[in-house]
């Protein structure tokens, strides 16, 4: 991971960090369901975008390495463990 990917990641695990405990506390709260359902569908969207982001510096990076290296065995792992990772993303 890049070291700007780095610090971009670390700011929104922070934030994010953040709506999780103020979820919490819209629970022990008692608040209105709907309010709630809206602020964990925003941790939703800020977590994908979390990942939107180290997949692309993952492609841009490891990915992108094992092409350049030219060991075929290398590639087809690359190519392996993202048809793994993003089939799971969907379940």
């Amino acid at each position: 991971m890049t070291p700007e990917t780095k610090k971009m990641v670390r700011g929104r695990l922070a934030r994010i960090e953040g709506q999780v405990r103020g979820l919490a506390q819209m629970v022990d709260q008692d608040r209105y369901c709907i309010d709630v359902i809206t602020q964990v569908r925003a941790a939703r969207a800020a977590l994908a975008k979390v990942e939107q982001i180290m997949l692309a510096d993952h492609l841009g990076s490891c990915v992108e390495a094992a092409m350049d290296s030219g060991d075929p065995k290398q590639q087809r792992a690359m190519v392996a463990e993202l048809i793994t990772v993003l089939g799971r993303a969907d379940r």
